[in-house]
């Protein structure tokens, strides 16, 4: 592989032990038969269960490209573990996505074409013609649309899905608005338990600041069985979330 890779994929992970091996092996099959090269970086976030050896152990079976690297940190929640990833990635553009994939790998094709196509940044949509969710409970769905209408009025953000766990950056791109980021950045605390979060939110509302080029790409996502979302309690968490961006946007903390 060349010394800077076209992509870097980052994939955030809490207690993946179960999913990481078979994602991995997705991942590098589609990558290995694209024309571009590529890196994966999967960044542990504090695991209690054997996450990380589960990463090592399928670097040490996999030798060839794209190349797979771990990164350890402590439990500081997924926001932080996409910040370390989109901060050590060496790929031209730099996407990531969740440990359990819920949305298909293929669907990197189409944000490596935006992102090629004069975009500075690509998010996933789940809304809008051409996308497709597949198994999402009722009452999901309702509790995201509401939260989508409140992130809008509050942020005063355009975008119809803030919170698909699937987005790319051109790296200049993924380097600013990282290193801007406020709510779990560099001084984000240690966590316990699971921490569903809006950080997509305060990126996104970084990038509309600067005046970025967003495109949404409508994609398929498939809800997981095993997911660890609580609607009631991670709904308030990230309603909070946005109060706080707005309050430090109204103090200027982002200027």
């Amino acid at each position: 592989m060349s010394d800077t890779p076209f992509l870097s994929l980052i994939i955030p992970a809490w207690n993946e032990q179960e999913c990481l091996p078979t994602t991995l092996q997705t991942v590098v099959d589609y990558l290995a038969k694209q024309e571009y090269t590529a890196e994966v970086i999967v960044v542990d976030d504090g695991s209690t269960d054997s996450t990380p050896k589960a990463v090592r152990d399928f670097t040490q079976e996999h030798s060839g490209d794209p190349a797979v690297r771990l990164i350890e940190s402590d439990h500081r929640g997924k926001g932080y573990a996409v910040r370390i990833g989109m901060l050590a990635g060496e790929g031209q553009y730099l996407i990531f996505t969740d440990a359990d994939l819920p949305t298909p790998i293929y669907e990197i094709g189409k944000m490596v074409g935006a992102l090629e196509a004069g975009r500075d940044i690509a998010i996933g949509t789940r809304e809008g013609i051409g996308s497709q969710r597949v198994n999402e409970p009722f009452l999901r769905h309702v509790l995201g649309r509401i939260f989508n209408l409140l992130v809008r009025t509050i942020s005063g953000l355009h975008f119809h899905d803030t919170q698909a766990g699937f987005k790319g950056f051109r790296k200049d791109i993924a380097r600013d608005l990282f290193r801007r980021v406020q709510l779990y950045g560099e001084d984000a605390k240690p966590i316990r338990g699971g921490a569903v979060t809006a950080f997509d939110v305060e990126v996104l509302y970084l990038a509309q600041q600067s005046g970025y080029r967003v495109e949404e790409i409508p994609v398929k996502w498939t809800y997981g069985e095993q997911s660890r979302i609580r609607p009631l309690a991670d709904s308030w968490r990230m309603f909070w979330d946005v109060i706080q961006i707005r309050r430090m946007a109204s103090q200027g903390l982002y200027d």
